[in-house]
């Protein structure tokens, strides 16, 4: 008989002596202080940093930490260094390296204008309460962090916005505990910064997820945070090798800090950006609000477009939202584009010679800021953001003018995050400046990571592979047991080969037994080409077994280094920018094709001519993920509202295109789907029944594998959804378009969040993708696909053959029974002159 689960439990537990006491003396400091005027935020400086460890330096009494092997997702690597983005510093301002001849001067700014029949804006202190909850979860750890076996100790990375100082914390720590571990009767010590901060018994567990309270003093937490685990009796428990998996403590991803503190006013500075707006030591989904006048133009978006792909270049594998209001403000900060007088709420832009950018505090709160992105025309703005975007801004000023300068356009596959396909990319390359994170530490540690984005139409033909030379070394000590010690190695969670210490082979064997060099320190592995993806990670595991006799004090040894040469290289130069399109896996993957060429100058963005703010919305979120995905601002985007039926002598149409639409708009919809295998009849999308003809041509051609029906059964079965379609373009058979859609606005806005989800993005393939609350992702193939790239005409002609099977048994027969009939009728009348008939 199944017992129904246990209550969770909450608990409080000891802190450290005098915590309160500390914490309502910082308190009643930070609000003395924050009574005070100022204008950038002081940073805490962190606690000294082991440089073996990567953690804040630990005090006498408790032993280093060390990442744990589990899963290889040690939450100290995956964790957010505060350096992890390109942003400009948060706690330093940037000094100006533009001349001021070339592309920007100063200039005395012209304040915007309020509308003076609306209310004044209240008296607010230089301070604002905030309050934030960050879990386990977003730490980087969606499965919890587990201490087990031979490691039973860790910690974990977070970290703060620069311009929030914490007058308040509390921890909620949510924990399951193995019964052996209970049996034990010991205690879990935690430590933040390396500082002692509590211990929790660890004697008592319903086993059902106990959660124990901690409050913690505020003087504690700074912008990069260590919260680090570590088993009282780690040591003892170490040495039983043989019962160490019995003891384990999960710290579950539900694990939260609960955080209030005050927002400071960083002050009118350019020099500041991208804060406030942006802070790369955010864990938590950045909202950037982006604000429009009522007469909002193409040019307006395309901006806010070029703006939004640059600051999710920065986010990197962060999450950020462009949450967009029409003629009003937002409560907070906000970034406002459009023309000098334009009126947006109640405010008036302020006038301008040409291109300009300010920075004011936002009438409703001065402790936020607005960002304003001016131009008299569609050149200026562009203007305007690519100088937002393209360097550092000047400091300690809240304004800048901007001259006229060239934007460099992009090369195809020239994005900076794309691996290099011409020549073989050594490792050290991958991993950047971070040339330690190729160094394991210890035993017990974990696994080598080494990530990078490839474009997605990558082809190799079946039995050609991927060359992987791999340059390593083992630790040299005679503990090691070197027959079973391997290092594994894998890519995207595929298990590809066991590396082993020595050669393997009989003379090698016994050459070693002879007190000879017989170290294997390279290997070379052939990885197959359908193992490659858009975002990929190479992962390596040194697996070290100690002998039987290896003394206990080496488990929690951190002396010991096991490393990946940087020497090592992959090897992409055999294969071809080919692929078949549409393919929707691609898009969702790398925003393919428009990010062929990366600054988006092949790329027209297409809104209703009337569109609304969640539309926009939706598309400046897909204009980020495609600086996410690339590195590079979309600075050559054109935006368009409608279809006005002049399009097919348009050259902006010649071009990939990206939608974003719903489906309430039905007269837009469709123009937009004419002569697509898709249509929209009142609010509804269906697809078009195949003729004979259509039907004729895709089984000659081999494309037997279409689900035009399936789909329509679909959708005409569901009624609330989102998703996307793409067909070929129909103003140019080179191009492709993409649909963005869903039912209504609210459909549409869980785009963003459903791209977040690895699920969803494994699941979208072929022309068509619809996602429900209730059933998740499902993905048809509907209409004809059509080849892309660029292969030699002899390797077109053999991938022609092996696609169109039918079509060449066709051809064969015809051409057997040709030759045939000539040598039957060559032959018969050989045949007859040699019996002198006629």
């Amino acid at each position: 008989m199944n017992r129904p689960p246990e209550p969770t439990v909450k608990r409080r537990f000891s802190a450290v002596p005098g915590a309160s006491l500390l914490r309502k003396i910082t308190t009643g400091l930070l609000l003395t202080f924050s009574s005070l005027p100022f204008t950038q935020a002081e940073e805490t400086p962190a606690p000294a940093v082991d440089p073996a460890t990567s953690l804040p330096a630990a005090p006498s009494w408790l032993p280093p930490v060390t990442p744990m092997p589990e899963d290889n997702t040690s939450p100290v690597s995956n964790a957010a260094p505060a350096d992890s983005t390109p942003a400009p510093a948060a706690d330093a301002p940037q000094a100006d390296t533009t001349p001021v001849n070339n592309s920007s001067s100063l200039s005395a700014p012209v304040a915007p204008v309020t509308d003076p029949t609306a209310a004044p804006a209240p008296v607010i202190p230089l301070v604002q309460p905030v309050t934030s909850n960050i879990t386990v979860a977003e730490m980087g750890q969606p499965n919890g962090l587990t201490l087990s076996g031979g490691q039973l100790q860790s910690g974990i990375l977070f970290t703060l916005p620069a311009d929030e100082v914490v007058t308040n914390a509390h921890l909620s720590l949510a924990l399951k505990i193995s019964p052996a571990l209970i049996a034990r009767d010991t205690t879990l010590e935690l430590m933040l910064n390396g500082q002692p901060l509590g211990n929790l018994p660890l004697n008592q567990s319903s086993n059902g997820g106990d959660v124990y309270d901690l409050d913690i003093p505020s003087a504690m937490v700074v912008s990069s945070n260590n919260l680090s685990f570590r088993v009282h009796d780690s040591n003892t428990m170490t040495c039983e090798k043989d019962q160490s998996d019995k003891y384990w403590v999960t710290i579950l991803p539900t694990t939260s800090i609960g955080l209030e503190g005050q927002q400071l006013n960083i002050g009118r500075n350019l020099g500041n950006f991208p804060r406030p707006f942006f802070d790369g030591l955010q864990m938590q989904e950045s909202k950037i609000t982006m604000g429009f006048s009522a007469s909002m133009k193409p040019g307006d978006v395309s901006a806010a477009a070029m703006v939004s792909s640059y600051l999710g270049m920065l986010s990197d594998y962060r999450s950020v939202d462009f949450p967009v209001i029409l003629n009003d403000l937002p409560d907070q900060n906000g970034i406002l584009f459009g023309k000098p007088g334009d009126k947006i709420g109640s405010l008036t832009l302020p006038a301008s010679n040409g291109a300009s950018i300010q920075i004011i505090d936002n009438p409703i709160n001065p402790v936020y800021k607005l960002l304003l992105v001016l131009g008299n025309d569609d050149n200026e703005l562009r203007q305007a953001a690519y100088r937002l975007i393209s360097g550092g801004m000047p400091n300690n000023v809240d304004h800048l003018d901007v001259a006229q300068q060239s934007i460099p356009s992009s090369k195809p596959y020239d994005a900076p995050r794309w691996i290099d396909t011409s020549r073989p990319v050594t490792l050290g390359e991958l991993a950047g400046k971070d040339q330690d994170s190729l160094i394991s530490n210890g035993i017990y540690h974990d696994g080598i990571q080494v990530a990078f984005r490839a474009a997605p139409d990558l082809f190799m033909w079946d039995g050609h592979n991927i060359p992987v030379r791999i340059d390593y070394r083992f630790p040299t000590e005679n503990w090691i047991d070197e027959d079973s010690s391997k290092l594994n190695v894998s890519i995207n969670s595929n298990y590809l080969r066991s590396l082993t210490v020595n050669k393997v082979g009989l003379i090698e064997n016994l050459w070693r037994r002879l007190g000879g060099d017989s170290r294997q320190e390279r290997y070379t592995i052939q990885l197959a080409p359908y193992l490659i993806y858009g975002d990929n990670q190479l992962q390596f595991y040194f697996d070290i077994k100690p002998k039987k006799d290896a003394p206990c004090s080496i488990l929690t040894s951190d002396n010991i280094k096991s490393r990946i040469d940087p020497k090592s290289f992959i090897d992409l130069s055999g294969s071809y920018h080919f692929a078949q399109l549409p393919n929707l896996s691609y898009f969702v993957g790398a925003s393919y094709p428009y990010s062929k060429l990366a600054d988006f100058s092949d790329t027209l963005m297409l809104l209703p001519q009337t569109p609304t703010a969640d539309e926009i919305h939706t598309l400046l979120n897909l204009a980020s993920r495609a600086g996410k995905a690339t590195g590079v601002p979309v600075n050559h985007v054109q935006v368009a509202f409608g279809l006005k039926g002049d399009e097919q002598n348009n050259p902006l149409f010649n071009r990939d295109i990206l939608a974003v639409t719903t489906l309430g708009d039905t007269p837009f919809n469709q123009q937009l789907l004419a002569d697509s295998p898709f249509s929209v009849n009142a609010g509804a999308m269906g697809v078009k029944t195949p003729t004979e003809v259509q039907r004729l041509v895709a089984w000659l051609t081999g494309d037997w594998y279409r689900q035009p029906l399936d789909a329509d059964r679909y959708l005409s079965s569901t009624g609330a959804w989102r998703g996307f379609v793409s067909y070929r373009s129909r103003w140019s058979n080179d191009h492709v378009v993409v649909v963005a859609t869903g039912t209504d606005d609210q459909q549409l806005l869980k785009i963003h969040n459903d791209l977040k989800l690895p699920k969803i993005n494994a699941n979208v393939r072929g022309d068509l993708a619809i996602i429900t609350d209730e059933n998740g992702i499902r993905s048809f193939s509907v209409g004809q696909q059509f080849p892309t790239g660029q292969m030699p005409w002899y390797m077109m002609v053999v991938w022609y053959a092996s696609t169109h099977i039918v079509i060449l048994s066709l051809i064969t027969t015809l051409l057997s029974l040709v030759i045939g009939l000539s040598l039957f009728v060559v032959l018969r009348r050989h045949a007859a002159k040699r019996l002198g008939q006629k």
